[in-house]
């Protein structure tokens, strides 16, 4: 299993279903929340003490939904999971942590999966299926 094209492969899935995941996640903060849209976001962010609830409701799904397609097509993969590293950990820390470790309560496992996800990444770059591979071609 310890092979370039296994790990190449495997890095290629793991771009895909995270990028997806972000792009879900961002795009239901947008334009599925409770049927009201952003307005039922802000409304959440609100509830949850968020500072700066509008600016964070739409630069949070703007982030998470451009982050997710620049994983997908492999590109700045390196530099975008560090951003999210430190994006999820602070929204783990002003969301989910004081509600403990289960994500039906409200907690925190699902974005640490994401946070270990994206130090995966950064560790161990896209691998060979990506922009960023491709465009290192050229320099």
């Amino acid at each position: 299993m310890n092979h370039p094209a296994v790990r190449d492969a495997a890095l290629l899935v793991l771009r895909l279903v995270l990028g997806l995941i972000l792009i879900g996640h961002g795009w239901q903060k947008i334009f599925l929340q409770g049927m009201e849209g952003p307005n039922g976001t802000i409304a959440q962010f609100q509830q949850m003490g968020v500072v700066q609830p509008r600016l964070s409701a739409w630069g949070g799904s703007i982030f998470e939904m451009l982050a997710g397609a620049m994983l997908v097509v492999g590109l700045l993969t390196t530099a975008v999971a560090l951003v999210a590293v430190f994006y999820f950990a602070a929204v783990m820390y002003i969301v989910h942590i004081s509600h403990g470790l289960f994500v039906d309560h409200g907690g925190f496992e699902f974005v640490l999966l994401i946070i270990v996800t994206c130090l995966i990444l950064v560790v161990f770059g896209p691998g060979r299926a990506s922009l960023d591979k491709a465009l290192s071609r050229f320099s």
